[in-house]
């Protein structure tokens, strides 16, 4: 169902690299591209930005980068990381970031598999992971590293910057080169490529082409109506779809202004440097928001949080109201605007959050009470919906038109459908070119009328709007053949500060029973507060105050679910799960294989009497 003016017209002949000129032509003196790492490193303009690429992108060629070849770059976000980006890209090359959290033998996978002759890392904590296997990567026949101090003795491996200054030389012999490239591209040509995160199994390389970045540009802004030249902060990893999305394509599309963040810890900080336009944010980024102000309200004078959490009450009922398709009454809407105005703006401005245009979560479902919340302070979070197969977002709610608990209506030119066994299909402009083979072929992966099989279970009301209910192969099937929605479950869990993660267990199980993490940032000045002494997690996860708190927060979610649904008994942890101890992915999935094989156990343990 298309609910958007078309937008197919305005991508006819255009690609990244054409947009690229267009923008150091016509937003030459505009700003393009921040460090908020380097405080040394100016500001690129969007001419200056394009020089740079020009360079970078004489340098790859003179290494050996010719069109179709993959390059992988491990590297966080930094402008270095963007400009080899779109350097290959401009060589109509296709540009792969692998997640900086890979070991040695998944970059073994990952580089073998793509046949990429060029990587491009950060520095020596990249090289301790491909050293080990740099022997094992026939096709491997450079490496480009970032940081300057970075030490190799290997004649493949070369620093950025002699790289980007020899380039520089070349571009300067030879200018036309670079024009030329630029218009040998094609809409429909290869673009980039994402590694699936892999829950389920070995990651693919979905191959994404022009027309599919531009139009998801187009019709994301077109949706939420945002004006252009948009700032945003680059934040999370740029493997990452939306990531790449929000902070390579659609700022060459719009030109805006990316401000770079290596370290996604320091994304509040941040926030105030730079009060940017838009932040996306995946579900634990605004947990862990909410969870926090909540716990700063613990400190503040009682007639003052009184009065803060009155006033976000407020907005939450207008919010609600909203949601619903209901009419704000004037009298309320006056209420809200003063109410904002008088408590609330000066918190969005603490946060560095009151300049935004929008804001997003994606990647999986938020949990309701966290945007409920966030709302009461006068953020409204659209909820979108995507894989890296759709380019990102395929759904997104906007300022008008929004339901809670949805991820909205299709944007334009996109259709969804739901299939006969609950899995939805998408069609339209920005499904993927197909998956990479390892001969270097690109398979399509949609059936005869173009429709692509996502994997989730969802459905589709009268008004249009899209709600997820599962993975399709995470559906928990009970030994009583019940199928039930695990991820419905644990965001009902994890809506209680304390508990940072959870995974529901029960297939092939006679009843359901979870996997409870407390949250490390949460937990230790709550039972402080309380006084509770210690600051060891461990004997806090043992502690009968703490366990009688996350009882009446799993009686909580079991008071909104079918009995069938309902956790009956849980083991309490406190070492949080992370991609770096392999129970996330990098996009912050849960590994449910792995979870389940590391904790047998325990889960063993709850289902003995």
């Amino acid at each position: 169902m298309t609910t958007q003016p078309s937008v197919t017209a305005r991508i006819e002949g255009q690609t990244i690299a054409k947009l690229l000129r267009r923008n150091a032509t016509e937003f030459a003196d505009l700003p393009a591209l921040t460090s908020l790492d380097d405080p040394d490193s100016p500001t690129l303009s969007w001419a200056q930005l394009r020089e740079q690429v020009a360079a970078v992108a004489h340098g790859l060629a003179d290494l050996g980068l010719r069109a179709g070849q993959r390059m992988i770059i491990m590297s966080p976000s930094r402008p270095e990381h963007i400009i080899a980006d779109l350097a290959a890209t401009n060589l109509a090359a296709i540009p792969c970031t692998a997640y900086s959290t890979l070991s040695s033998d998944q970059i073994r996978y990952v580089v073998n598999h793509s046949a990429a002759p060029i990587a491009v890392i950060a520095g020596e904590e990249e090289l301790e992971r491909w050293r080990p296997v740099l022997d094992d990567l026939p096709a491997l026949r450079h490496i480009v590293v970032l940081d300057d101090d970075a030490t190799f003795d290997d004649e493949r491996f070369v620093h950025y910057a002699e790289l980007r200054d020899r380039g520089a030389t070349l571009h300067a012999e030879s200018p036309s080169t670079f024009e030329r490239l630029t218009d040998e591209i094609k809409t429909d040509d290869p673009l980039s490529m994402i590694y699936t995160s892999g829950t389920t199994g070995t990651p693919k390389g979905v191959v994404l082409s022009h027309r599919n970045a531009i139009h998801e540009a187009i019709a994301v802004y077109s949706r939420h109506d945002a004006p252009p030249h948009v700032s945003n902060i680059a934040y999370l990893p740029l493997a990452h779809v939306a990531e790449r999305e929000l902070s390579i394509y659609m700022p060459v599309v719009h030109a805006g202004h990316v401000h770079t963040l290596a370290d996604p810890g320091d994304i509040v900080a941040a926030l105030g440097r730079v009060r940017p336009d838009s932040l996306f944010g995946v579900p634990r980024v605004w947990e862990k928001m909410v969870a926090g102000l909540k716990n700063m309200l613990t400190g503040v004078p009682e007639d003052r949080r009184k009065a803060l959490l009155a006033a976000n009450e407020l907005l939450q009922e207008g919010y609600k109201l909203r949601s619903a398709g209901k009419e704000v009454p004037a009298e309320l809407a006056e209420r809200i605007a003063e109410t904002d105005r008088t408590v609330l703006a000066p918190i969005r401005r603490m946060l560095g959050l009151d300049e935004l245009v929008f804001a997003a979560s994606g990647a999986a479902a938020l949990p309701l009470e966290v945007l409920y919340f966030i709302a009461g302070l006068g953020i409204e979070i659209h909820e979108v919906w995507g894989l890296s197969e759709t380019t990102g977002a395929v759904t997104s709610n906007c300022a008008d038109a929004f339901k809670a608990g949805t991820v909205g209506r299709p944007i334009a030119d996109v259709e969804v459908k739901v299939a006969d066994d609950g899995e939805l299909l998408v069609r339209g402009p920005v499904v993927f070119l197909g998956y990479l083979q390892e001969d270097g072929s690109i398979q399509s992966a949609t059936d005869a009328d173009g429709w692509f099989a996502t994997g989730d279970i969802g459905s589709i009301d009268d008004d249009g709007f899209v709600t997820i209910t599962d993975r399709k192969k995470e559906l928990i099937i009970t030994a009583g053949g019940k199928n039930i929605a695990p991820t419905k479950i644990e965001g009902l869990l994890k809506e209680h500060p304390l508990i940072g993660q959870a995974i529901a267990i029960g297939d092939e199980r006679p009843y359901l029973t979870a996997l409870i993490v407390l949250d490390d940032e949460i937990a230790l000045p709550w039972a402080a507060a309380r006084g509770i002494e210690g600051d060891d997690l461990a004997a806090l996860a043992e502690h009968p105050a703490v366990r009688a708190e996350i009882d009446r927060a799993v009686d909580s979610a079991n008071e909104r679910l079918a009995r069938v649904e309902q956790v009956k008994r849980y083991q309490l942890l406190a070492d949080a799960w992370t991609p770096d101890s392999g129970e996330l992915t990098p996009t912050l999935k849960l590994k449910r294989r792995v979870i389940t094989e590391r904790y047998r156990a325990d889960i063993d343990a709850l289902y003995t009497s």
